[in-house]
């Protein structure tokens, strides 16, 4: 059991250090792309596979504009940017990386908007009468 634990840990912590390495990159603009130096992008999140060779990497751009263009260019230049998260990230192999939109920030406001609306605050109320 505790080696689950000690590879899950790993997973995180190889995940996190891909995460901070990718927006440093992105937030200094070493990417040349022009979608890329006109638009903030923040990597909300990465997991990594158990073997270390794919991470799931998950993108948010910042004002929540053109997420479709910026989401290409990451792919554009996926290439580049694999080759800069191994140089400074000590593992056996060179993630896969695979970019994905953080659909999470707009779940949280469909929740929050469904809870403020009357009908349904006046059930939760009720609920909590009886």
């Amino acid at each position: 059991m505790a080696s689950e634990d000690t590879q899950s840990v790993r997973l995180l912590r190889v995940g996190e250090r891909v995460r901070h390495v990718l927006s440093e990159i992105l937030s200094r603009g070493d990417v040349h792309d022009e979608v890329l130096s006109t638009h903030l992008v923040s990597v909300t999140e990465v997991r990594m596979s158990p073997d270390l060779r794919h991470a799931t990497v998950f993108v948010k751009p910042l004002l929540g504009g053109d997420e479709e263009e910026v989401l290409a260019a990451l792919k554009r230049n996926v290439r580049y940017l694999r080759g800069e998260v191994a140089s400074r990230v000590n593992t056996k192999y060179a993630a896969n990386l695979k970019f994905l939109l953080d659909e999470s920030f707009d779940e949280g406001g469909k929740i929050d908007r469904l809870l403020r609306d009357p009908k349904i605050a006046r059930d939760l109320s009720e609920s909590g009468e009886e």
